[in-house]
């Protein structure tokens, strides 16, 4: 696992790293600190990393500022702040755990414990998925999407406005960060339940699905059963 910490106190990115340690063993191939917004910033261009762990207050500057980036990228986010007020406005951004100062090692452990079993189901439900272009990210709150296609280590997010935007997330990425009202009906495709109008089942184990829309997806034999019973 490769993992940036960004956090402006020495010490404390010193502890976290040795937490980490601690806590990954030889499963962490490698820790890196960055010490500012702009270093931070800099890394990501080049560097890809697995998780990303984020204060959000550095030398006075606003860490969201790396946290929309962070939306936006391959990896998950686990902010370590003092600032709880904040964690609500931070489980917005899809971030897998808001842990708060001073670290501990069994808290640290669970919010690592999310990003390996994907617990994040319980979490506050997230409201917006990042898209780039070019320079600029774009939030899009996923009320807009209807459903998500995976291409590869990407996904493309199909839009209710018959737009398609690409995702720099894999689908089971997406799928670990997602409302459970999303629902993986396909190796290839997520949709959300309330939008799936009815079943079809053609015989011989083939099963597709009828979007509101009209949109027709195909369903996985292995997923029908579990499908049928979600939407009762």
């Amino acid at each position: 696992m490769r993992v940036l910490i960004v956090e402006d106190e020495a010490l404390v990115a010193s502890r976290l790293a040795r937490l980490l340690r601690a806590a990954l063993g030889e499963r962490l191939s490698s820790v890196v600190v960055q010490p500012s917004l702009e270093s931070a910033q800099f890394f990501l261009q080049d560097t890809p990393i697995d998780l990303l762990l984020l204060d959000l207050n550095l030398n006075g500057q606003d860490g969201f500022a790396l946290l929309q980036q962070a939306v936006a990228g391959s990896f998950h986010t686990i902010v370590v702040s003092a600032n709880k007020q904040r964690a609500i406005e931070a489980f917005d951004y899809g971030v897998l755990d808001f842990v708060g100062k001073p670290v501990t090692a069994e808290r640290l452990q669970k919010a690592l414990a999310r990003f390996d079993h994907r617990e994040l189901r319980a979490a506050a439900p997230l409201k917006y998925l990042a898209v780039r272009r070019r320079q600029a990210i774009r939030l899009l709150d996923i009320a807009e999407v209807l459903f998500i296609k995976g291409a590869g280590i990407y996904s493309e997010l199909h839009l209710r406005n018959g737009s398609v935007e690409l995702h720099d997330k894999s689908l089971q990425r997406l799928q670990a960060v997602l409302p459970p009202d999303f629902q993986r009906v396909h190796k290839s495709y997520i949709v959300r339940l309330v939008d799936v109008r009815q079943l079809l089942s053609h015989g011989s184990s083939k099963y597709e699905l009828e979007l509101l829309s009209g949109t027709l997806l195909p369903v996985g034999r292995e997923r029908y059963k579990e499908l049928k019973q979600a939407l009762g």
